[in-house]
């Protein structure tokens, strides 16, 4: 009869509170790390839309002797600009004006502060600068 109470007992409250904070304990550790792979994953895809955006940059340069000014912006691929200086060339190098992978436009300058322009994303915050998912993506980070 012993034996088989034995063979019949189940676990203990505290071999089961062991396990559960066991779980706790690396789910604490494993969440983190798999909640920053979507903004990483942003980054990313903001570095790859940067390097098309330059492209077509390149190609509007080509065709019209000079990048969009300021001015004229990023839309300069997408519609005729009407400002001056007017491409002598054009034609639609984008479908439609990018926005980075967290809603906002790209950014562009012509003369660029790190380049001859710059196309960039102020990251995850919105904000100049910042660190991490945070930080600024641009195209002076890309191997041109």
């Amino acid at each position: 009869m012993r034996r088989r109470a034995k063979a019949q007992r189940g676990f203990t409250l505290i071999e089961i509170m062991v396990v559960i904070v066991i779980l706790g304990v690396l789910a604490a550790l494993i969440v983190p790390r798999v909640m920053t792979k979507p903004d990483e994953a942003r980054a990313t895809a903001a570095r790859f839309d940067i390097a098309s955006v330059l492209q077509a940059l390149d190609t509007y340069r080509l065709d019209n002797q000079r990048y969009p000014t300021a001015e004229q912006g990023l839309q300069a691929l997408v519609t005729r600009p009407s400002v001056s200086p007017e491409p002598p060339n054009w034609k639609p190098y984008l479908k439609s004006t990018p926005t980075d992978p967290w809603g906002r436009p790209y950014q562009y300058l012509n003369p660029g502060l790190k380049g001859e322009i710059d196309v960039f994303s102020y990251g995850a915050d919105g904000k100049v600068g910042g660190e991490g998912v945070d930080a600024d993506v641009g195209s002076w980070q890309l191997n041109r």
